[in-house]
């Protein structure tokens, strides 16, 4: 099993989830042609996409899916409360299915557990995704933890991360005070302590990957970021991995 990320922030998102010959694409907040060339660049081509999962309908996460679906004649996955608020964004799906955020379900050959989060969409959640071996957790776009969600992360092989601000940035920062308020409230993001947090509070004993996730560009750095999981995790900075907003992640193999 493994995972990349082509892009992560607030300019657009896309993960990929590999395990066999299932390769699932988790949102896509590119356009067609940027997600084709980023797919190249990890040795992948849009074709050999079996699916696409999405977490909620901001532009940052489905910008892209309307043309990729369309072309490929892809099937995608969502929840009935993210398709009402995105179908006019999205137009024609050639495979919708739409899923309770409550029941996991199968796509070929990995298992997807959804959970819902608190963000400010109309029925987002995030996912767990195992081989029946080994898991992989995906949380980003969340304004809070709760107690659901940290029993869903735990024990996960691999984590994927939101840490979208570090506080004293977001609160001395460029943005409005409606936005401040927006990010930092209870549906908005999670920040670099609030992640940290959350790493304590979970079972991190088989975590073989730590990846902090959707930095913000104007509130956070890469330092502060991997600080953060470092100090909650107790172990070297170098070995918590940041995907970026260009670059993304680069292949991660779950042994």
């Amino acid at each position: 099993m493994r995972f990349s990320l082509l892009g992560s922030g607030s300019k657009g998102n896309a993960t990929l989830v590999e395990t066999g010959s299932t390769r699932i694409l988790v949102d896509s907040g590119f356009s067609l042609k940027e997600l084709e060339w980023r797919l190249g660049r990890l040795g992948c081509d849009a074709g050999s996409l079996t699916a696409v999962l999405v977490t909620h309908e901001h532009n940052d996460h489905v910008g892209g899916i309307g043309p990729l679906a369309r072309k490929y004649r892809l099937p995608v996955w969502m929840t009935p409360g993210t398709w009402s608020h995105s179908q006019h964004k999205l137009g024609e799906i050639p495979g919708l299915s739409l899923f309770n955020c409550h029941e996991g379900f199968a796509i070929d050959g990995i298992q997807v557990h959804p959970f819902p989060v608190p963000h400010d969409a109309r029925e987002p959640c995030q996912f767990i995704f195992s081989d029946g071996v080994r898991r992989l957790g995906l949380l980003t776009d969340t304004g809070r933890i709760t107690q659901h969600i940290e029993t869903r992360l735990s024990d996960c092989d691999a984590l994927i991360l939101e840490c979208n601000h570090d506080a004293d940035m977001l609160a001395t920062g460029p943005y409005p005070p409606s936005l401040k308020q927006r990010v930092a409230g209870g549906l908005g993001h999670l920040s670099n302590a609030q992640s940290a947090q959350t790493l304590t509070r979970i079972g991190t004993g088989k975590l073989q990957h730590i990846v902090g996730a959707h930095l913000s560009e104007n509130n956070n750095t890469p330092e502060l970021a991997r600080a953060a999981l470092a100090a909650a995790l107790d172990c070297e900075p170098a070995w918590v991995s940041l995907a970026d907003q260009e670059g993304g992640l680069d292949w991660r193999d779950i042994a």
